[in-house]
């Protein structure tokens, strides 16, 4: 009798140790959901990436045989002007208020 009660406590202490391994041990549950969430989020990355690489895929096919829009870019990052042609640039932080322009 006193061999069954032994056996049964150390029975339990295994399966008690197993399932703590199961959820805090390094391949356990809450290590699954770190990983299933950290895979969500690269995945995430990983799709805007796409799409931002899809985005430059298509500006790179028409600077390659669009002139049109190889002009316009042009002319938008580099400034360039035709002739006869005035060019303003404006700084985009710079904002006029209703009381800036009061005369001093």
């Amino acid at each position: 009798m006193l061999w069954r009660v032994f056996i049964l406590v150390v029975l339990t202490l295994i399966n008690i140790v197993l399932f703590g391994r199961m959820i805090w041990g390094p391949a356990g549950l809450l290590e699954y959901r770190e990983l299933k969430s950290r895979h969500a989020a690269l995945r995430e990355q990983m799709d805007k990436i796409d799409v931002q690489n899809l985005s430059l895929s298509r500006e790179i096919r028409l600077l390659q045989s669009d002139k049109q829009y190889m002009e316009k870019m042009i002319r938008r990052y580099l400034h360039y002007v035709r002739e006869n042609e005035v060019l303003y640039l404006f700084d985009d932080e710079a904002k006029i208020t209703p009381g800036s322009m009061r005369d001093g």
